[in-house]
This record gives structure tokens, sequence and C-alpha cells, in this order.
């Protein structure tokens, strides 16, 4: 299809409110949308803080949702559906799926305008974690999830690598680090996380990242006790934590929304999965198998146990521990050796 095709829409609303991660696998796709298709405009509509995630990008505009107080239930989402209703949308793009984005996707084609909405892959993924006649395969992705949605729009879309952002050589090499997650199933034991820390500052220039008081502490802590290492927690706005991220040469990320931030800029990643998997169709963008580190899967065959990590089997505490300190820096060296 010519992208110049006057029947395909010219201004799309594109809905993902949240979470960090899911708002960051949009950018693959808008990259790719807004390269074959420089005539269409993208308006994104999310969360204010996601706003920094989207500068720079051709096409592409941001509309903030206050979904806390002026488009809070009901009668917010009306509201929100009257103020875009000026921006004159050809059609809207549902990424996200959820009550809220249903109720306005309705709106806006009950008023004649084109939709089409996300197929979350419910049943797959329910096949994927069930302890019982599991199917263990690898699961489309989210970001392929969300190209199939501007598909049924008309666009015909191929998805492409992302260029790496920062081409400059650093010196010392620079690494990233992201220990924390939102499910304890998720996340690397932080006293082994720390040892890591320790061992690569040693020869690495390592940056911390996370979000909280705590959080902050903890990472302030290990700062503390070595150089050569940088907490960024609460020390710079979300902007500048993005530009320090374009310019590294490896994110260390849980399956968190770290390392999606840095696949956005060609960053080399390595996630550490815990109860969750790479199949589930979260992996980084553009990651492959050498990229994820895993638990023992034949100590613990019913990983992943839920999609989300919400879901800690008795006896499957401590799978993540078999993701053992070296292994983690053989891994490292050999990424940062390619």
């Amino acid at each position: 299809m010519n992208p110049t095709t006057p029947t395909l829409p010219r201004h799309i609303l594109v809905i993902r409110l949240s979470a960090m991660g899911d708002v960051a696998m949009t950018i693959p796709v808008l990259k790719s949308l807004s390269k074959q298709y420089p005539d269409t405009k993208f308006t994104i509509l999310s969360r204010p803080f996601f706003e920094p995630i989207f500068e720079n990008l051709p096409n592409i505009s941001f509309k903030a949702v206050d979904l806390k107080n002026k488009h809070k239930g009901l009668s917010g989402i009306f509201s929100l559906f009257f103020e875009l209703r000026k921006y004159n949308f050809d059609a809207v793009a549902d990424l996200h799926g959820v009550l809220r984005s249903h109720l306005l996707r309705t709106l806006f084609r009950l008023s004649g305008k084109q939709v089409a909405q996300i197929d979350k892959g419910r049943n797959e993924k329910k096949a994927l974690t069930r302890s019982e006649n599991k199917i263990f395969k690898q699961l489309k992705t989210t970001p392929e999830r969300y190209a199939d949605v501007f598909r049924e729009l008309g666009f015909d879309l191929a998805l492409k690598p992302i260029e790496q952002a920062n081409t400059l050589k650093n010196s010392p090499l620079q690494i990233g680090i992201a220990p924390f997650a939102q499910h304890a199933a998720k996340q690397y034991p932080l006293e082994m996380m720390e040892d890591i820390v320790k061992i690569l500052a040693e020869k690495y220039r390592v940056y911390l990242f996370g979000g909280g008081a705590k959080e902050q502490k903890t990472l302030q802590d290990w700062a503390d006790k070595n150089s050569n290492v940088t907490n960024t927690v609460g020390k710079q706005f979300f902007t500048e934590e993005l530009q320090l991220i374009s310019t590294l040469d490896l994110m260390i990320s849980m399956d968190s929304g770290n390392g999606h931030l840095a696949a956005n800029y060609g960053v080399k990643v390595l996630t550490v999965w815990g109860l969750t998997h790479p199949f589930t169709g979260f992996a980084p963008y553009g990651t492959t198998e050498k990229k994820w580190l895993l638990p023992n899967l034949n100590n613990y065959p019913n990983i992943p146990t839920s999609v989300y990590g919400n879901n800690t089997p008795a006896g499957y505490e401590k799978a993540i521990k078999t993701i053992s300190v070296g292994m983690v820096l053989e891994r490292v060296e050999e990424l940062l050796g390619d």
C-alpha cells in the first residue's frame, strides 16, 4: 500500500495510559509508522509523566490525561471525549484495552470514527502460564500486537530495528542497572545485585535507576560504598534520565520499564527474569535469547507462573537465585564484547 493513499486515516488518536513499560513499547511501532507514513499525524493519549518518552518523534504529539481529577470516572471520560473531538481525529487506535479506553473508543465509534483495539491474547497467555497442560511457546510480542492495531486501520506496517542513539565510544564503558520490579517474583535478590554492582564498578561506570524513597535509599547506599557508581533516583528530571539512558553501553534490567526505555535508544539490554518469561511477549524490543537470563527451568518447570509476576507458587520463592552472580557477570562481558 502506498503511504500517500488518501483513504488511510490522516490523524490518529493513540491510547495507551499505563504502565511505563507498556507505554515505552509503543515507541518502536510509532517510529516505524512515522518513517513509513510521514504524512500521518499521531496524537498519544497517556499520563503526563510519560510525555518525555515521545519527545523529538516526527509526526507525533502528546495529550495528557488527568485520571485522578479532571478525567476521573464516567463523567471524566465523557469530558475527555468532548475535549478530544476538537482535534478532528480520523481514527482511534486503542493499544490499552481497559474499561476507560473501551468507553472512549466506543464514543468515537458512535460518532462515526474508525476504531481498532489491541488483541491481548489472553487465552494464549493463560495457556502459557498455567501449571497443567502448559503450552510453552513464544507468543506474539507486545509491539507486534500494537502494530496489528494499526494494520487493522489499513496501514501496511513493518516494524524496523531501532538504530543506536549514541554512536560515541564511552571510556570507561557505561552500564545502567535497574534492580527493582513491581513484584518480588520478578526481582533479583538485592544482596546479589549489590555484589554485581561492586564488581562491575571496578571496571565500568555504573548508573543506578529506580524510583521511590525506599529504592532511593538503597541505591544511594550502594553508590556511597563504591566509586564509579552513581545513584540517579531523585537527582534529575525524567527527561534527563532518558538522556542518560540513551548514552549507556548496556542496561541490566528486570522484567520492568527501564529495559524497554533503553531498548528504544538502541542500547543493549540484558534482562534478568524471575517467574515471568520472555515468551509472554514482554521482552525489550529487539532482544533475543542471548540477552535473557532465566532461572533453571528444569528445576522450576511452571515458569512462567504469571504474565505480570504476581503469582509465586509454593517452592518457587528462590527460583531467581539459580541465576548466579557469575552468570550475570559473564553475560555482561559477552554482550559488551560484541
